[in-house]
């Protein structure tokens, strides 16, 4: 059991009011570290060197991603729910019994910053691992996934905190990804709605932008975290960004050609020489292992990921790389 009462203050509060407005991304956070779980970026082996290399993520539009209805499937969805007059009204009344005013403005605003949401907001995509199932072997249906081909695969593990103060300095969030269907969706912000109702007293002790801003953050993830229940495999997290919205000066752009598409990514640095406040998420501390996926070149791929490792600052990187031994083809 995660004891939030050990965190700090302001930790505190962040996790009471996300447990209120972002229950099931709550209960899944909760969950996943009490399970003591990692987890693991699959990408190609060219992809993996220049993380490794660089010590960058790099953050891609989400209208670039393979669910070609990213954000829309989502905000579909939720105004499915605020089309019904009744519904609507329920919700509306739990925000204004904590302000005045407070749910309209709130609609507002992410009806104001919507085109925003859905043309510029990056992701980097994550996925769940399971140490005990897939130290040695990764993930199947991932390796089929990612990459593609004969291109070359690899998962990275790696453990992030369960609040990152790095998060607030690169004005990033991570956030599990829900595979509801409709029915859980509107399920979902029902809940919500029960929580602001017998958390009424919390919630007008905060200060009213404080308040807006935690409205429209639900909303926002609401869109940006569901996902079509197909893909529910995949056990995604996503760390996100908004560059318009909340920019952090540590967080540079730049145009790349990904599978002949030319783009604008944003990069994380993983690497505390860029700020001290890095520290939690800098990539030799955080990484775990790399797991080779299927190549007829597996030791050749050893020994180069070993080196790269070792040159930015991992120990005992020999016993840390492995090679999956699912035999299909790469």
């Amino acid at each position: 059991m995660i004891d939030i009462s050990k965190l700090p203050d302001d930790i505190q509060q962040a996790v009471r009011i996300e447990s209120i407005f972002m229950p099931w991304a709550t209960e899944r956070r909760q969950k996943f570290y009490e399970e003591n779980r990692a987890f693991v970026h699959y990408t190609s082996a060219d992809a993996a060197l220049s993380i490794i290399r660089s010590k960058r993520l790099w953050m891609r539009n989400t209208n670039s991603m393979s669910d070609y209805r990213e954000v829309q499937h989502g905000f579909d969805i939720i105004n499915k729910f605020f089309s019904d007059p009744s519904r609507k009204k329920t919700f509306g009344d739990a925000i204004e019994s904590c302000f005045t005013g407070a749910a309209e403005e709130a609609i507002t605003l992410f009806n104001q910053w919507w085109n925003d949401i859905r043309f510029n907001t990056y992701i980097a995509s994550i996925s769940e691992h399971d140490s005990d199932k897939e130290d040695l072997f990764g993930r199947l249906s991932m390796w089929r996934a990612f990459g593609g081909g004969n291109v070359a695969r690899v998962g990275l593990v790696f453990r992030i905190p369960f609040y990152a103060r790095s998060g607030l300095t690169l004005n990033l969030t991570l956030s599990p990804v829900a595979y509801h269907d409709e029915r859980a969706a509107h399920a979902e912000i029902q809940n919500v709605i029960d929580r602001i109702t017998s958390e009424k007293a919390f919630l007008k002790s905060l200060d009213r932008t404080h308040f807006l801003d935690a409205v429209f953050n639900m909303l926002v993830a609401a869109v940006v975290c569901l996902k079509h229940q197909g893909f529910h495999e995949e056990l995604e997290w996503r760390v996100i960004y908004a560059p318009n919205r909340t920019p952090s000066a540590l967080m540079q752009s730049e145009l790349q050609t990904v599978a002949g598409v030319p783009q604008l990514i944003y990069k994380i640095p993983l690497d505390k020489t860029i700020d001290p406040t890095l520290a939690d998420i800098d990539l030799a501390s955080m990484f775990s292992r790399l797991v080779i996926g299927p190549s007829p070149y597996p030791w050749v791929m050893y020994t180069a990921f070993v080196d790269a490792l070792k040159n930015c600052g991992v120990l005992d990187a020999e016993r840390r790389v492995v090679v999956s031994t699912i035999p299909i083809r790469g």
